[in-house]
């Protein structure tokens, strides 16, 4: 049976093949549907921001998201609120734009548009701003008066004063309006204040790091734990525990999301490299604590990469990323365009091993300095890529030091000449 069917070629009727056609058409429509179904209670959700995509296709498909979701999405069976939107338009809210981008807000049942706007009118926030915050995080009408009290005292609490919250909320109104785990954001403040950090570095936390607070305080507890063990297993002492632990959470918050897991790996690495302690101290200072985000395999590459290029030993290699953690954490693909950007404007390769930090510029930037140098007539093949390196602000001054030499007289006109 089985030879006869593979021997025939097997076609099906025209009317059938219509039909099935037919059906896979519905059946792509569908599938796009959910697809992007799913992109769009993504984004509804931003307010949640523990929701992973992951987790929400299977809640998705199961067809438990909308019974657990605070909020229904499904807007087929339902008209748009029409107090709601009364509300909104009175506040001179474009609701047009909120249709586009969110929708579905403006069909649930209970909303607190004039609450809302009450309370940040109290706060001092003029009518064109609350139009402005509305529109931008419309979920702010579903907050409860209670909620939003709440928050504004949690972040008040950090705040210089009522001003400084205000131009924060406007800034960032879908941090402010994430209430979902206020508790959780109260025991954070409360943690990071008896560590020592600064209320202006816990509000600055709140605007550019939010999920540092959404998480249960004793995971946050217990990477701070780790981080302090291991500084203390590195040869670090007692007395400068505290400053390093706070200068690392200052420039890189988003350490605590990482796991004990992953920073004892990274560390493991490392010491294995044969980096003695106060050099992995030294890298872990140099690099804000980013070093946690890469994997050893990624490292291992660059590594290899690295040492190829500049035909070093791996004593020689370990101190050129002692100078230049870029060469660590980069990857191989980053660091051969830079490199390769570099050789372009006729720089050699044992130039930038002698100044391996220009590996930390991107090609762009590079490519913008040495142009500005060369209208000096500064020719950085003949010169120092120290002048290309530092910030902004140091290369501003790099360039107007170079030009005040340029421009400097050979001699002094009002000299006596012998």
């Amino acid at each position: 049976m089985s030879t006869g069917l593979r021997g025939r070629s097997w076609r099906v009727p025209s009317s059938g093949r219509q039909k099935l056609q037919h059906s896979r058409m519905l059946r792509g429509i569908a599938n796009n549907a959910t697809h992007l179904f799913t992109l769009s209670l993504a984004r509804s959700q931003h307010c949640k921001p523990l929701l992973t995509l992951s987790s929400l296709w299977n809640k998705v498909k199961d067809g438990s998201f909308l019974q657990h979701s605070s909020y229904t999405t499904d807007i087929k069976s339902k008209v748009e609120n029409k107090r709601t939107v009364e509300n909104l338009y009175r506040l001179s809210v474009d609701i047009k734009k909120i249709r586009r981008l969110k929708g579905w807000v403006l069909f649930q049942d209970a909303a607190y548009v004039k609450e809302t706007a009450n309370t940040l009118q109290e706060m001092g926030v003029d009518k064109t701003a609350i139009a402005n915050i509305l529109e931008r995080c419309p979920e702010a009408i579903l907050r409860t008066p209670a909620e939003i009290n709440s928050q504004r005292e949690l972040w008040q609490s950090v705040c210089q004063n009522e001003k400084q919250l205000v131009k924060l909320i406007e800034r960032f109104p879908e941090s402010f309006f994430t209430v979902e785990h206020h508790e959780n954001q109260k025991s954070n403040v409360q943690l990071f204040q008896e560590l020592g950090l600064k209320n202006n570095i816990i509000s600055r936390f709140f605007t550019s790091a939010p999920d540092i607070f959404y998480r249960p305080v004793e995971k946050n507890k217990h990477i701070i734990e780790t981080l302090q063990r291991m500084y203390l297993n590195l040869g670090g002492s007692n007395a400068n525990m505290k400053i390093w632990l706070l200068k690392l959470l200052s420039q890189n918050p988003f350490i605590l999301l990482n796991t004990s897991t992953a920073v004892q790996e990274n560390l493991e690495f490392l010491q294995k490299k044969d980096f003695t302690d106060s050099e992995v101290l030294q890298l872990l200072s140099r690099l804000k604590g980013f070093i946690f985000n890469f994997s050893p395999n990624t490292m291992q590459k660059s590594m290899f990469f690295a040492k190829d290029v500049f035909k070093c030993s791996d004593q020689e290699l370990k101190e050129l990323m002692l100078k230049c953690p870029a060469l660590l954490y980069n990857s191989v693909p980053i660091l051969e365009e830079r490199i390769k950007g570099l050789l372009k404007e006729g720089i050699s390769v044992d130039q930038i091993k002698e100044t391996p930090v220009v590996l930390e510029l991107t090609t762009q930037i590079v490519q913008y300095r040495i142009k500005k140098l060369a209208a000096l007539g500064y020719d950085i093949k003949n010169g120092n890529l120290e002048n290309l390196n530092g910030t902004k602000r140091d290369f501003e001054a790099t360039y107007c030091r170079i030009q005040a030499k340029r421009e400097r007289p050979m001699f002094n006109p009002v000299a006596p000449l012998d």
